[in-house]
């Protein structure tokens, strides 16, 4: 009698996540308490405060971080909270000519954030200016990149990104100058259904028309490591049929010089959980970071930066390079809106995740390690 064979069961697909998780309140604030707080996240660029007194903020749900340029030229960050009456101090970015001052009392403190100026001093007896000075937040940079962190016990930021140092080496990150100021826009969408659309390629082909004349899919070139994922696209030899797309590519080989041959014809994405982007193209890079404006709504801000250069022609190529990502940037915003409001549907049940979605994937189990109510077809009883 014949032996039948058994075969070895089929893996079990991963799904994605239940869409309560992409619109609840409490969720908004599990994220920021117990993910995003403990994160490295991005404020600006070295050069973008080149004085002392220079300053920019970010704002992350409840919390707001000032970084500034004090008079030794060395770079601080703080809470942007008066030590008074709790007045956010600092909006957006500047300069404090000679202090920082509170618009609220005039508490005034130094560069390097000791309370100094006291309106009305004697209504306020005993007071101890050395114990109200701004309270500290940690700050590293890396590549020219200024990171802040608001939790005191994450591990440091450099040992994450040290295996793609090399590669990125040769783009000289820590000399380019801002292009512009820091900016944000708001889109009616999770941040998670946001960065979920980043950490994966599968839908470049059909979402991103541009870069698929272009470019490679990104997910033919990767490498990551715990955390960080890098994903490569190459220019393609036919020509795209679109002018601008065509322009940029006959054009960026010769003009993007500062950057070996190589690394003129390609393009690099890194996503670094939770929530940042760091794009690297051959005549400028960006960042953006992903930041929860509450439940189904979320803020992108971002920011460019290049090396000194003032051809015409790299003015062209950078406005071209610009040009193709505004499209780009307003597929995903198009994309991700239709995803947000189908999770809204009742009939939607969790679908089944592709290879090619790993990235998204690692994303989900951060989620699920902190919040592990995240694989709960309902939201539990006490979220109510």
């Amino acid at each position: 009698m014949a032996k039948v064979m058994q075969q070895d069961p089929l893996p079990a697909l991963r799904r994605a996540l239940p869409a309560w998780v992409y619109h609840h309140p409490e969720m908004t604030r599990l994220e920021l308490e117990r993910i995003l707080r403990p994160s490295w996240q991005i404020a600006t660029h070295v050069n973008a405060l080149p004085n002392p007194g220079d300053f920019v903020t970010l704002d992350m749900g409840p919390d707001s971080i000032v970084v500034l340029r004090d008079r030794q030229r060395q770079l601080r960050a703080f809470h942007n909270v008066c030590r008074h009456r709790g007045a956010r101090i600092l909006d957006d970015a500047g300069h404090c000519p000679g202090a920082i001052v509170c618009p609220y009392h005039g508490w005034s403190y130094t560069y390097e954030g000791t309370l100094v100026g006291v309106p009305s001093r004697d209504s306020f007896p005993g007071l101890d200016r050395a114990a109200h000075a701004l309270k500290p937040v940690r700050l590293e940079v890396m590549l020219g990149l200024v990171f802040v962190c608001l939790a005191d016990d994450s591990p440091p930021l450099a040992p994450r990104w040290q295996p793609f140092l090399e590669e990125l080496a040769p783009y000289r990150i820590e000399q380019m100058q801002p292009l512009g100021p820091v900016g944000h826009e708001d889109w009616d969408v999770d941040w998670k259904v946001a960065m979920d659309n980043y950490l994966e390629s599968y839908h470049v082909p059909i979402g991103h028309p541009g870069l698929n004349r272009m470019f490679t899919p990104d997910y033919d070139d990767q490498k990551g490591s715990p955390g960080i994922a890098r994903g490569t696209s190459w220019l393609k030899e036919q020509p795209s049929a679109r002018w601008s797309e065509r322009f940029y590519q006959g054009l960026v080989g010769r003009i993007a010089k500062d950057v070996p041959e190589r690394e003129r014809r390609c393009w690099r994405f890194y996503s670094a959980l939770p929530n940042l982007g760091i794009d690297v193209y051959p005549e400028q890079i960006d960042f953006f970071q992903v930041l929860p404006r509450g439940p189904g709504k979320c803020r992108i801000r971002y920011a460019m930066f290049g090396l000194p250069d003032e051809r015409r022609e790299m003015r062209v190529l950078r406005a071209l390079g610009t040009r193709i990502n505004a499209q780009v940037n307003a597929e995903d915003r198009w994309l991700c809106a239709r995803v947000q409001r189908g999770l809204e549907s009742p009939s939607y049940t969790p679908g089944p995740l592709s290879e090619i979605e790993t990235w998204m994937t690692e994303f989900h189990e951060l989620l699920e390690s902190r919040i592990p109510e995240v694989r709960l077809p309902q939201a539990p009883a006490r979220f109510a």
